[in-house]
């Protein structure tokens, strides 16, 4: 009898810690944002919420500098960002990124050489030169999804060289690299059953970002063709993939599936909540930003910089939201910091090319 009641206690302690990861422990606060009996609410820990504050505050901005005086291009040398602003606001900005993002590792020194601060001897420098001009040109191209609040580098790397999640793990992705299991029995797992922190720990593939953040898969469960089946666009691997995105799109932005479907009828756009259209817009900024800014500066990076693969860190969206369905909870820093609102048109030209934001204009047009 001892035995077999030491043998029930265990499985029932068992059971408590299985169904534990299954629901938040009380209290917990629901917001509804959908039309009654449709079930879209989102669920809130008041306790997750707390530890995110922090995260999500907003350093005081230094104060504005004059835009009278020398341009930054005039006193000091091999300036091709930013060269327009005069030698106070562009000493500021520097100050501010030092502090967004390399305020425990060096500081200024993190991309310069102390010695020469002009010279590009550290890859750092290169990197964030790059980042300068992305962050322009998403403020000024990405408005479907960034809208009027923009970002700047802060909204990346709150006070880390690397970004982090709300968890202090990695918010940046690398291609996967080769499966533990190639083959075998059950064949090519495509990394499913072999879980990643970036999709939740679950048993789906492991790496879906490949496929939607740097290539255009579709990203559909259910096929736009009837039978027969040889017309159909989507398998079941396809499925798994586009679920691996969504449990990543969820945690990244801390809201449940129903923030941008509707709960009886996800796949339809009519139903559908208006954060759909910005989460849309949002997958095919990514996916530009990735071809046309990360990726490239794969020679640049030291080898411990790069992936598995030998890729270059990319962006997902953990990398801004951390936790928050809007980084930073919508505060903008780009009122105080107008410089970054717009592209530089001096030193090198900016990358991508002219003409480039308009044909990505014309493919998301097209994908309407």
């Amino acid at each position: 009898m001892k035995i077999q009641r030491f043998v029930r206690l265990g499985l029932v302690a068992g059971a408590v810690m299985l169904l534990a990861g299954c629901w938040e422990r009380p209290p917990v606060e629901m917001v509804q944002h959908g039309y009654r009996g449709t079930g879209m609410a989102q669920v809130y820990n008041p306790r997750t919420l707390v530890k995110q504050q922090d995260l999500n505050k907003v350093p005081v901005a230094l104060p504005a500098a004059p835009a009278e005086g020398p341009k930054a291009k005039e006193i000091y040398k091999n300036v091709q960002v930013l060269g327009d602003l005069s030698v106070a606001q562009f000493t500021r900005l520097m100050a501010s990124m030092a502090t967004w993002v390399s305020p425990n590792d060096g500081g200024c020194v993190y991309c310069h050489n102390p010695a020469n601060f002009a010279e590009d001897s550290k890859y750092t420098k290169v990197v964030a030169r790059r980042m300068l001009q992305m962050t322009q040109y998403i403020n000024a191209n990405w408005q479907q999804h960034v809208a009027e609040t923009g970002v700047t580098c802060y909204t990346c790397h709150r006070g880390h060289p690397k970004p982090q999640d709300q968890n202090g793990q990695m918010a940046y992705w690398y291609a996967a690299g080769d499966p533990a299991h190639k083959g075998g029995m059950l064949g090519w797992r495509d990394g499913q059953n072999e879980p990643a922190y970036s999709v939740g720990a679950a048993s789906l593939p492991n790496e879906p970002f490949s496929r939607f953040l740097l290539g255009d898969s579709n990203i559909r469960v259910q096929s736009q063709h009837a039978l027969p089946m040889a017309k159909s666009t989507q398998d079941i691997k396809a499925t798994e993939w586009t679920y691996g995105l969504m449990i990543h799109m969820s945690k990244s932005l801390g809201v449940n599936c129903d923030y941008c479907h509707n709960s009886r009828a996800f796949s339809s756009w009519p139903q559908s909540a208006p954060q759909r259209v910005t989460a849309w817009y949002g997958i095919r900024m990514v996916r530009n930003l990735n071809n046309e800014f990360l990726d490239p500066l794969k020679p640049v990076y030291d080898a411990d910089d790069l992936g598995p693969k030998g890729d270059a860190p990319k962006l997902f969206c953990a990398t801004c939201h951390k936790g928050a369905y809007k980084p930073l909870y919508g505060q903008s820093m780009l009122k105080d910091f107008p410089e970054l609102s717009k592209p530089s048109t001096d030193g090198k030209p900016l990358y991508p090319a002219e003409g480039k934001p308009a044909a990505e204009e014309q493919k998301v047009a097209a994908a309407q």
